[in-house]
């Protein structure tokens, strides 16, 4: 069960080691695109490439839909950057229903895990598979892996990196629940933690994106990265939205205001924040194309 190209990753890496994949269940297709033409998830298109048997229900509690899903009799669901099921689906099969997290239970359970990692200036991060219950993100742990972040980490290079971690996490989870030598773990009783404590990861809006320029320099810097392809964050430039997708960070006390801008107009664009410079490489002005620094300069009137 899934949607978009993180889930394909997991999918395959089951495909390519000889799993019996009875049934591939992901979003209906969408209009999208100038011409409004339908449009297939990343993972109806690698199930149809592959020859599997696909269902696509709009409503998970479709007395239709859990009928054919009853009729596939998998032993065990696996669950991969889908939507929240109810329990009459999750707890359909035998064995359960796994789900593979981008970030290491109990932190960061949520809907972006991998960009509030970047957003929060996190050092590490990782995948976790567990056991779906009721409580999103709660389930008994089965196993988790570690990931460095590295400093010029974005969300769409994190997201790269543990997509392929997070497939191969899976078959090692698909492989000891088959041979029963996983032992569930709850997140509570194991990891001992105060509920204090957490972070969480919940869904990005357009405010999230909205750069503080008061902050300090780590943590636009951060934000950047964090949002960066998707959303983006972004700050107001003339009257337009501006959008940033890669940037350096200056570590100096600025000469200039606050928020403000200084140019050559041919090869740099800093903006300065409460210690420090953002030094801008790619960007995207509001109703035009992402470009690099140069060329925008060059384009640009100010």
């Amino acid at each position: 069960m899934g949607t978009p190209e993180f889930a394909v990753a997991s999918l395959d890496k089951l495909v390519q080691a000889g799993c019996n994949i009875v049934g591939v269940i992901t979003a209906p297709d969408k209009q999208a695109g100038r011409g409004m033409q339908l449009q297939q998830s990343a993972i109806k298109k690698y199930a149809v490439e592959k020859g599997l048997h696909i269902l696509q229900p709009e409503k998970l509690k479709n007395v239709d839909f859990l009928a054919m899903l009853a009729m596939l009799n998998a032993d065990v669901q696996v669950v991969v950057a889908f939507r929240m099921l109810p329990e009459v689906v999750w707890n359909m099969p035998p064995m359960g229903t796994i789900n593979v997290h981008g970030s290491l239970l109990p932190q960061y359970r949520g809907a972006a895990p991998i960009n509030w990692a970047v957003i929060n200036g996190e050092e590490y991060t990782g995948v976790t598979t567990f056991k779906l219950q009721q409580e999103i993100d709660t389930g008994n742990i089965l196993l988790s892996d570690k990931l460095k972040i590295e400093s010029t980490d974005t969300a769409g290079t994190l997201h790269d990196k543990l997509k392929e971690l997070g497939a191969n996490l899976l078959l090692k989870t698909i492989q000891g629940i088959a041979e029963k030598s996983i032992k569930e773990q709850s997140q509570v009783l194991t990891f001992n933690f105060e509920p204090s404590t957490l972070k969480h990861a919940p869904k990005l809006f357009t405010e999230t994106g909205k750069i503080n320029w008061a902050k300090s320099v780590d943590d636009v810097y951060n934000l950047i990265r964090g949002l960066s392809p998707y959303p983006a964050a972004y700050t107001n430039f003339n009257g337009k939205k501006l959008k940033f997708f890669l940037v350096e960070k200056i570590t100096e006390q600025p000469n200039i205001e606050i928020g403000s801008y200084k140019t050559d107009n041919k090869n740099y664009l800093q903006f300065a924040c409460n210690n420090g410079y953002i030094n801008v490489l790619e960007l995207q002005l509001e109703g035009k194309k992402r470009i690099d620094v140069k060329d925008f300069l060059r384009g640009y009137r100010f």
